[in-house]
């Protein structure tokens, strides 16, 4: 008997209209259930008479601030060019942008304007710890910062004049970078809906979302809700502070039950299990990933220098040619090694950074001071002696002339 499927469901309307009771368009309840974190919802009439708290003056007045974190951007659309300086700004950067194709962008303004700050009330339906800021943006004519993505929710409220909003709900949409603009901008942007947004128009925007939008018609100003959001590494380098803070100096890694090594530098299973005891919030790491950062850090650790680069850095025809001529490889005094096998083969660690390694050179170069080796080196083996050499963890010395 077949399983019935489960009705589709079908995607929310991407447009409503608001009102003063309800600048959603909807309960907030419905808001949170069909849009948040989901899709993008354009709000017509979000804020009925919408009137901005700030004049653009006042704006560009904060932007000169010290304390206030403010940008401006210009666009040459002859030369496909942009600009950005970073505030505090002078009264004379703003003599030289003309009457089109810039933008002022000046963030936090909440915590410096109480008028801007109370646009915060209706959000009350949302955590207040989940609230960042409100940025503002002052745009001419073609003013914007180009198309882009944000890793965070955004209501983009619409507070003077015109921007025209372009938005992309591909999944598959591009999000590779421009290499040649300091602004992190899409390479690539074929928008899948555009509208021109009046004043007291809302557009929400979950993470992910590409979008742009420029200024229309005459001076623009739009005021960016945006939600705090932190990264998965922002979280779990605070947490590793937080608890490193309150572990006692007595609480280590321990090895009561230690057998004779079987191979020397060697990070074997056992040394894992006791990780994983030691640090009771690492059982969620997987072993290959527990492996990496403990072979990183086991030959950092307590490390007082780091070898010199050399020199000059060798090349593999010049090593091959020094070692066929009988010069030695000895460990530098300051390398710290360490090995460990896993799914994908043998990785060799020294002073916190990583090699794939053939097993039979990872083992000799822990166990051994001075590097002989009996034949001439495989591809492989002589990839890896050289990057150790042109690290200063290996130094080569020539044979001495009889």
């Amino acid at each position: 008997m077949k399983r019935a499927l489960a009705p589709h469901k079908p995607t929310p309307p991407i447009e409503v209209r608001g009102s003063a009771r309800q600048p959603l368009g909807m309960p907030p309840a419905q808001f949170l259930r069909d849009y948040w974190q989901k899709h993008p919802l354009l709000i017509r009439n979000a804020f009925p008479d919408f009137v901005p708290p700030i004049a653009p003056e006042d704006l560009a007045g904060l932007a000169c601030e010290d304390g206030a974190l403010s940008r401006l951007i210009r666009h040459d659309e002859a030369r496909e060019r942009w600009q950005v300086k970073t505030g505090p700004l002078a009264e004379a950067d703003f003599a030289k942008t003309g009457d089109a194709n810039w933008t002022l962008l000046v963030q936090d303004v909440d915590k410096w304007d109480a008028d801007v700050a109370a646009l915060l009330e209706p959000f009350a339906f949302l955590p207040s710890w989940r609230v960042d800021d409100i940025m503002i943006s002052y745009a001419e004519p073609g003013g914007g910062v180009g198309a882009h993505v944000d890793q965070y929710d955004v209501f983009l409220l619409q507070g003077l004049g015109q921007r025209h909003w372009a938005i992309s709900t591909d999944p598959d949409a591009p999000r590779d970078f421009r290499p040649d603009v300091e602004l992190k901008q899409l390479r690539e942007f074929e928008p899948t809906h555009e509208w021109l947004l009046e004043p007291g128009d809302m557009l929400y925007l979950p993470p992910g979302v590409p979008h742009d939008g420029v200024a229309f018609g005459g001076p623009c100003m739009t005021f960016s809700v945006g939600m705090r959001a932190p990264s998965q590494a922002e979280l779990t380098g605070d947490l590793a502070d937080y608890l490193a803070e309150r572990l006692h100096e007595d609480q280590r890694y321990a090895d009561p039950d230690l057998a004779p090594a079987k191979a020397m530098g060697e990070i074997d299973a056992e040394a894992l299990a006791r990780l994983r005891q030691a640090l009771p919030f690492a059982a969620a790491l997987d072993e290959e990933t527990l492996r990496d950062w403990f072979g990183r850090f086991i030959t950092r650790y307590r490390n007082a220098q780091t070898p010199a680069l050399p020199d000059r850095a060798l090349d593999e025809a010049a090593l091959r040619k020094q070692l066929a001529a009988g010069a030695r490889l000895l460990r530098h005094p300051w390398s710290r090694m360490a090995w460990s096998r896993g799914k994908s083969g043998c990785t060799l660690y020294a002073n916190g950074h990583a090699w794939p390694a053939p097993l039979t050179l990872a083992k000799q170069l822990c166990a051994e001071r001075e590097i002989a080796l009996d034949a001439a080196p495989s591809a492989a083996t002589a990839d890896l002696l050289l990057a150790l050499v042109n690290e200063g963890y290996l130094v080569l010395r020539k044979a001495r002339r009889r």
